[in-house]
């Protein structure tokens, strides 16, 4: 993992760890974008327009602080606890997902994901050396 994006909503940024996949070089390359994010559960998702971007492998459950690449929606999905499809604690996409990358779950991280309404306006871009 080297890649990385750096997600605002509103004042506060996010930083996520993108893998090696052709589809986290389409994000990166699709940067910097606008987007309106949406809320499904404890999942935060977000059109992208990233030219490239596949379905590599696939995962019906992901664990705690999981980028995803929805296909069907063409959607970055931030993944911070259970969904409305989840049984228990697990965390269950909507539809199974590529997983791209991950982001830090610390107590600030998981709040700030939290305390995101839907509908809001994300900004993302590829990060700066050092962020």
């Amino acid at each position: 993992m080297g890649k990385r994006l750096t997600v605002t909503l509103g004042s506060e940024s996010l930083s996520l760890t993108l893998n090696d996949s052709a589809t986290a070089a389409a994000l990166v390359a699709a940067g910097p974008f606008e987007a309106t994010a949406h809320r499904w559960g404890q999942e935060l998702y977000f059109p992208a327009p990233a030219d490239g971007a596949t379905a590599e492998a696939t995962a019906d459950l992901v664990p705690l602080g999981t980028v995803g690449w929805w296909p069907p929606g063409r959607a970055v999905c931030l993944f911070f606890g259970p969904t409305p499809l989840s049984e228990g604690d697990e965390i269950r996409p909507a539809s199974p997902v590529a997983v791209v990358g991950t982001f830090e779950t610390d107590s600030a991280v998981l709040a700030l994901l939290e305390d995101t309404p839907d509908q809001t306006t994300v900004i993302v871009r590829a990060a700066e050396q050092g962020e």
